[in-house]
């Protein structure tokens, strides 16, 4: 079942068209949020249109007023009887518009998404870990979650079907983020991770680096570089959908012994165990 809020109704999403002039469509100018739902229950909604706010923003799309009406909006729809207690996601999206005010978009549309089809990771990839392409470009803008990933997806479609997503690596041999997921190595007993700025502020993210530290783990934030891949003893993914997710390639590079290691495995079950803390009230 999907659903879609637009132009004030809920409706099936074929229902749901934008039109052809709106800058999302013409020049890629979007922004959106992907929020987990949990039986019904939102997961980090509150984290996650804070980080929607800070997207717009820098975007230079003026949605101040949508953003205030979205988890109103939110709720009403998790309460219609067709989605009541449902496992998926909600994702808000708010374009461009129509107008283009010198890298301004006063007048930007909006809608939600209410998808339980999602994309989960499955058990096999969760138990056995998976593989990431190496991507040698810098995503620009890494604090603005925007509707273009194009070029995160260029390097999958010329690697092989079994990578997961592509890893941002620059130039220069910094490792910063995945496609759609925040990325984290564990070398000699620390987790190492890009620091917000360099990336996106992950809301599964910063959950992971504040239940790590308060479970004995030592958090760095810095970049990893490509040639720490080789000396790595585990690596993983984090994300709304993907939770904890190990990485075991990157590339031709197996990362450690090439299966998942302890501490990726306890951070799952930590996770999971702390999950209730961020459920929606």
């Amino acid at each position: 079942m999907v659903i879609c809020y637009y132009n004030g109704k809920f409706a099936p999403m074929p229902e749901c068209t934008l039109p052809m002039t709106d800058l999302a469509i013409q020049r890629g100018v979007g922004t959106f949020e992907t929020i987990r739902i949990y039986n019904g229950v939102p997961f980090a909604m509150a984290q996650h249109l804070e980080r929607l706010a800070g997207s717009t923003e820098g975007a230079g799309i003026k949605a101040g007023a949508i953003i205030a009406k979205l988890p109103e909006i939110i709720r009403e729809g998790l309460a219609r009887p067709e989605i009541k207690g449902y496992d998926g996601v909600v994702k808000p999206y708010i374009t461009g518009g129509d107008v283009n005010d010198k890298g301004t978009f006063p007048t930007p549309r909006f809608f939600v998404v209410f998808d339980e089809n999602i994309h989960k990771p499955t058990n096999e990839e969760r138990k056995n870990g998976i593989a990431l392409e190496p991507n040698h470009v810098a995503r620009p803008y890494p604090l603005i979650k925007s509707t273009n990933y194009l070029f995160g997806f260029i390097p999958l479609s010329k690697a092989s079907q079994t990578n997961f997503e592509s890893l941002y690596i620059t130039p220069e041999g910094e490792i910063t983020e995945a496609m759609s997921s925040n990325f984290f190595l564990c070398k000699e007993g620390k987790l190492i991770t890009a620091p917000v700025g360099r990336v996106l502020k992950g809301v599964t993210r910063d959950i992971v680096i504040t239940l790590a530290r308060e479970n004995g783990f030592t958090v760095e934030e810095r970049c990893p570089r490509e040639e720490e891949l080789a000396q790595a003893d585990e690596a993983f993914i984090t994300g709304t959908v993907k939770e904890v997710l190990p990485v075991v390639r990157v590339g031709s590079q197996k990362i450690g012994a090439g299966r998942p290691g302890p501490a990726v495995q306890r951070l799952q079950h930590i996770f999971l165990q702390n999950m209730p803390r961020w459920m929606d009230k």
